[in-house]
């Protein structure tokens, strides 16, 4: 690979995350919009960070992932303490690791940008479908009702658009 391919790389790797760090703000201010709207009462910072996390069973479907990969890489529990931690950090890993590989794909292939950018979110919400069943942290897509999917699949559409946007903006792709 020549000097100014790994260049290409690496800026796009680096526009990535990013890119999937604003995107992972946009989705969560959505959902976040949706938690107050249906009752909720914490605040966004409280909200955002898993504040009232305590327990792995408090923890989200990242957290509880998390769980799994730490109690695979040290062969036992990982005590409760770790939940709101381990929630955040895959939160977030996920969100960067998928602007990441977006960025890979993108120093990859010029052709098509608009199709990647709007593939972005149903492609990681589909996967969530997939992958999380399998880890025995969702139930399988069909026992979701459609309202479920739905709003689930807006919050993806969401993450994906804003990534794929701040991504072009930060790259200058299209210009």
């Amino acid at each position: 690979m020549s000097r100014t391919r790994r260049i290409g790389l690496v800026r796009h790797l680096a526009a990535g995350a990013v890119a999937g760090a604003v995107g992972t703000v946009a989705m969560d201010l959505l959902l976040y919009q949706r938690y107050r709207r249906d009752g909720g009462k914490d605040s966004l910072q409280r909200w955002e960070l898993a504040a009232g996390v305590s327990t792995w069973e408090e923890a989200s479907a990242p957290g509880q992932v998390g769980q799994k990969l730490e109690r695979l890489v040290t062969r036992r529990p990982p005590p409760d303490s770790w939940a709101r931690s381990t929630t955040n950090l895959v939160h977030w890993a996920t969100g960067i690791g998928w602007g990441i590989q977006y960025g890979v794909l993108a120093s990859r292939t010029s052709r098509h940008p608009v199709v990647r950018a709007l593939a972005l979110g149903p492609v990681a919400w589909l996967t969530s479908y997939a992958v999380l069943p399998l880890a025995g942290v969702y139930q399988p897509i069909w026992e979701y009702d459609a309202r479920t999917l739905g709003e689930d699949l807006s919050a993806h559409l969401v993450f994906g658009s804003v990534t794929a946007a701040v991504f072009a903006a930060l790259t200058r792709e299209g210009s």
